[in-house]
């Protein structure tokens, strides 16, 4: 790893962190702004080191820095968002790979992979939540309350976090920063 991309990383892991604090409280899950770093990771860093940069923020979080929305430790494990930062991973890293196979820079074609990052996300989140809620509390939810109340009221946000990367990234990459 050279210095250009430790630091990269680094800078990247701190704006995940820090996306975290930026939060709207909803009923489950709360709405924040680490997708929006997550993608980003994604797009400016590739695969290995987007997903590094997610690694470590977990890592650090789960030591006990309370650096997650609901704090920090290994505990976070039965919290129900942990499923969706395990989606971070793959999500930067899916966003990172395609784009550097298919040399993706444009805002449009950024903007579709944000949104698979997403959907991404939501796979290991909702069954996550599903599996945490049915078979570990077992207090069970109902896929009813689990698509509304962490899926349905995030969209229109999740969206527009994804054309903000989208944005953010390809300005990043015109401008030769990445």
């Amino acid at each position: 790893m050279n210095t250009n991309k430790c630091i990269k990383t680094a800078l990247l892991t701190a704006l995940i962190a820090i996306g975290a604090f930026i939060k709207i409280p909803m009923p489950l899950i709360p709405f924040t702004l680490q997708t929006f770093f997550v993608m980003l990771a994604g797009i400016t860093l590739g695969a290995e080191y987007g997903a590094l940069s997610v690694i470590i923020y977990m890592l650090l979080g789960l030591v006990g820095l309370p650096i997650f929305t609901g704090g920090g430790g290994i505990m976070y494990v039965v919290h129900p968002t942990f499923g969706y930062m395990i989606g971070f991973i793959a999500a930067a890293f899916v966003i990172g790979k395609i784009r550097g196979k298919k040399q993706i820079d444009d805002f449009k074609r950024l903007f579709m992979l944000c949104i698979l990052g997403t959907v991404i996300i939501y796979a290991f989140g909702l069954s996550y939540l599903w599996a945490l809620k049915s078979l570990y509390v077992k207090t069970g939810i109902s896929a009813y309350t689990l698509f509304v109340s962490s899926f349905l009221v995030f969209v229109p946000a999740d969206i527009i976090k994804s054309a903000l990367a989208a944005f953010v990234g390809s300005k990043l990459i015109k401008s030769k920063v990445v």
